[in-house]
């Protein structure tokens, strides 16, 4: 009888274990291109204003405005496929956690104007050409800087954001 408890205990030991190894939380959101600013790892979107549009890293997509429609694709929109992604400036928005980043576009196209540059060069992930992350699709070079930005934003799909609004926050890391 002695033998059939410690038995018993040893399986409801063993089937704990086992339950519990296999409970497990992936709280890694995507990996951010090689053209994609160092120092950020826990951000979902950029924000690239000379081209005024937003980069989704855990879907490896762009967003951008198309005949006043959001657009999300794999690929930068086509007048803008020859642009380097590794030497334009990357905005990271640090506390949007939503779909919709470009709720607040007219925010992010006032204060990212075109040109924009913040507070010096950033140094990419990777360097043009490498081998990992090939996320962007088009682009050269290495160089840009980063900053943080304010973010809001909501739920939506593809352009029809229905507005619960988040924030974003001052600079981002160096």
């Amino acid at each position: 009888m002695k033998t059939l408890k410690l038995i018993a205990i040893g399986l409801f030991f063993f089937a704990s274990f086992s339950m519990q190894s296999q409970v497990s939380v992936n709280v890694n959101i995507g990996s951010p291109p090689a053209w994609g600013p160092v120092g950020y790892t826990e951000v979902e979107y950029y924000y690239l204003p000379d081209i005024q549009v937003y980069y989704d890293i855990p879907r490896a997509q762009y967003i951008y405005l198309n005949g006043g429609h959001w657009i999300h694709s794999r690929y930068l929109p086509r007048p803008y496929r020859g642009y380097d992604l590794y030497s334009g400036y990357k905005v990271v928005l640090n506390d949007y956690h939503g779909r919709t980043p470009y709720v607040y576009f007219k925010d992010h196209k006032v204060k990212y104007h075109k040109g924009f540059k913040g507070n010096g060069p950033q140094k990419t992930i990777g360097a043009r050409g490498s081998k990992g992350n090939s996320n962007s699709h088009v682009g050269k070079s290495q160089g840009a800087k980063s900053q943080g930005g304010n973010s809001q934003g909501g739920k939506g799909n593809g352009g029809k954001g229905n507005g619960g609004k988040g924030h974003g926050g001052g600079k981002g890391k160096k």
